[in-house]
């Protein structure tokens, strides 16, 4: 089969290599799965550049792509939720990924069967962003009636944070380019703050909850909103000592992301706040939930351009540049 391949960590970032590799081999609790699509995320080139090399070590040679839509092809004598024929979606595991391929193996309790009425570009924009939101919402707690604020939520993580926020009954307020104003309140937001013309950090106070989409630059701002003693939820800041003993990281990965995130630890202090940096990780049992959602909400899924896998470097370029108005595909 042919398969994107990353030889090893480049600062500068790097071409995958196509290459001609085995078809994966299923355990008792895989299944074989004939991927379709592909997502392209900004996690991707983090890989590359080895800067999430602390969180998940990677072995080269690593085929690339962290999320999928495909058909299963074969089932391992374990599997018992899934059947051949099945249109199934993922974000794929931590340790194993490997979406940028004709054929994956990846384990049952990592993929969840599609929403019908999405084609195979549209399910692919879905697994690491939807899975993302629904992970920091479940970090928060939250009850029914409270405010949560979505930093930047015009993106492809705003299109999925808000109408799950928004099924936990909670009132959304998010910021962006007026441009984006209509399709993001008719996504479900509550409140649309233009950031050209409003300083959210002066017109919001005692929020909740903040998930936090900007990172360093916004964090002190994003605190100084929040409500004393709640909780603000990380895309783009440092991990720090919760996440990695939250993660199972050995002591001395706990030691080191102790003293890296201890800056934001000490933000959320001031105020009894709690600080969470989160690294979305497979969960087929949240997808379920997701498609739930969708079908409920019938949710419309953003797709910007759809690359070859030929073309799977210019698709990580695009992407790279940030000037993506929805997600990037890569079609199989």
């Amino acid at each position: 089969m042919k398969a994107a391949i990353l030889n090893g960590y480049n600062k500068s970032g790097c071409d995958l290599a196509l290459k001609d590799i085995p078809i994966p081999e299923i355990s008792s609790q895989e299944v074989l799965v004939k991927i379709h699509t592909a997502g392209v995320n900004p996690l991707d080139n983090m890989i590359i550049h080895g800067e999430v090399k602390m969180i998940v070590p990677y072995k080269f040679p690593l085929v690339m792509g962290n999320e999928f839509v495909g058909t299963v092809e074969k089932v391992g004598a374990g599997v018992s939720r899934f059947s051949v024929g099945d249109r199934v979606y993922g974000r794929m595991p931590l340790d194993k990924i490997g979406a940028f391929a004709e054929y994956a193996a990846i384990h049952q309790t990592a993929i969840a069967k599609v929403p019908a009425y999405l084609s195979d570009e549209e399910t692919a924009c879905v697994p690491l962003t939807a899975l993302t939101a629904l992970q920091a919402l479940e970090l928060m707690k939250p009850k029914a009636g409270e405010t949560i604020f979505i930093s930047g939520g015009t993106g492809s993580l705003g299109a999925m944070a808000i109408p799950v926020a928004k099924s936990c009954g909670l009132t959304v307020i998010t910021n962006g380019s007026a441009a984006n104003k209509d399709r993001v309140l008719a996504l479900g937001a509550d409140r649309f703050i233009d950031y050209k013309t409003e300083d959210y950090a002066e017109s919001l106070s005692d929020v909740d909850y903040v998930l936090d989409t900007l990172g360093d630059r916004e964090l002190p701002r994003e605190f100084g909103i929040l409500k004393k003693g709640d909780k603000l939820v990380s895309l783009r800041g440092m991990p720090n000592g919760e996440f990695a003993v939250r993660t199972g990281m050995p002591a001395f990965k706990r030691i080191l992301l102790k003293v890296a995130g201890r800056k934001y630890d000490q933000m959320a202090a001031k105020k009894n706040q709690k600080y969470y940096f989160i690294f979305v990780h497979e969960d087929g049992k949240g997808l379920e939930r997701i498609s739930e959602i969708f079908a409920e909400r019938h949710i419309e899924a953003s797709v910007d351009e759809v690359f070859t896998l030929d073309d799977v470097n210019k698709a990580l370029q695009k992407v790279a540049a940030g000037k993506s108005k929805g997600k990037t595909i890569i079609k199989i």
